[in-house]
């Protein structure tokens, strides 16, 4: 018996997943399930380009606002919750539409989880002190040594990659590449259907980082954030205050920086992170030889994005 399809539709933050999705929306029975690592956490709204409220009413959405930002959301807990919704979605005669732009989940709901460690609160809690006693670059060179290849791919100063490789080694004493490399693929209730989103010109997509995150600072971003500070109690070190845009708007409303550079590394951080993402849907393009591509810049993408779904779902 063939299992049920899932549509997903995955590409860099700006490429316009969320309208084409919304667009899939009015002409399939689709029920939308975002795949974003940001969009999980309850009142970061405006930083995370979050679907409104009108949007969101005029379709079911899942997986959105499912946590306060002092809690932590991984990989491994967004599996287990796109398993059972595509199972309750297809139960009700209705198709999955994974979208969004983070491809850790796509990668680990494709391919299964790596053999890693949870969390250990007294490991952290180490590290983090020996951190504010010697600094993050010294740690960084202390992974250096014990995991040579996993130090050479993470900045001296990025503290929660740098924790969680540490915390890895230490507890396995073994290379991260080990660990990543024993993996558990779980059972998928539906058959994956790819579409990803593509810019055919880097500058264009450059250009609507740079005025998204110009909208975001006018809609009140600095507001936003001053507002989370009031209400839970955050540090600068929670994933959801490291997401794009809130870890730089942090540094101002701390007076690390003046508006100005607030904007340029705002900005800085996205193009970043836009470029880290279609890295990875390089990567897919490689061994996810069904995956369907299309050029998000297209004047027609939603229809564009409708056909490719037919498509797919009827082969």
């Amino acid at each position: 018996m063939s299992l049920s399809p899932a549509l997903l539709l995955l590409g860099p933050t700006a490429s316009g997943k969320t309208a084409a999705a919304l667009a899939l929306a009015t002409e399939m029975p689709v029920e939308i399930i975002s795949v974003d690592s940001a969009l999980v956490y309850r009142d970061m709204d405006i930083g995370t380009a979050k679907p409104s409220a009108a949007e969101q009413a005029s379709c079911p959405h899942h997986l959105i606002d499912v946590v306060t930002p002092e809690e932590a959301y991984s990989a491994a807990r967004f599996c287990a919750d796109a398993a059972r919704l595509m199972a309750e979605i297809t139960a009700r005669g209705r198709i999955p539409l994974l979208a969004g732009g983070t491809m850790l989940y796509f990668k680990a709901l494709r391919e299964g989880l790596s053999d890693l460690p949870p969390a250990h609160p007294a490991m952290r809690a180490a590290i983090d002190a020996e951190a504010a006693a010697r600094g993050w670059p010294a740690l960084h060179a202390e992974l250096g040594r014990l995991d040579p290849d996993a130090a050479a791919r993470l900045e001296p100063t990025d503290a929660q990659r740098i924790q969680r490789a540490l915390e890895i080694v230490r507890l396995t004493s073994r290379p991260l590449a080990e660990s990543y490399a024993r993996r558990e693929a779980g059972e998928l209730p539906c058959r994956l259907l790819p579409i990803a989103l593509v810019p055919s010109d880097r500058s264009v997509l450059h250009q609507r980082i740079a005025d998204r995150f110009e909208q975001m600072l006018d809609g009140g971003l600095l507001a936003e954030v001053a507002m989370l500070r009031e209400r839970y109690a955050l540090t600068p070190d929670m994933p959801s205050m490291r997401c794009v845009g809130y870890r730089q708007a942090w540094a101002y409303l701390d007076g690390e920086c003046d508006l100005d550079t607030l904007r340029f590394t705002g900005i800085a951080a996205t193009r970043q992170l836009a470029k880290r993402q279609l890295t990875w849907q390089r990567q897919f393009r490689e061994n996810w030889p069904d995956m369907a591509e299309l050029d998000c810049l297209r004047p027609d993408l939603a229809s564009a994005v409708r056909d490719t779904a037919l498509r797919l779902l009827a082969a």
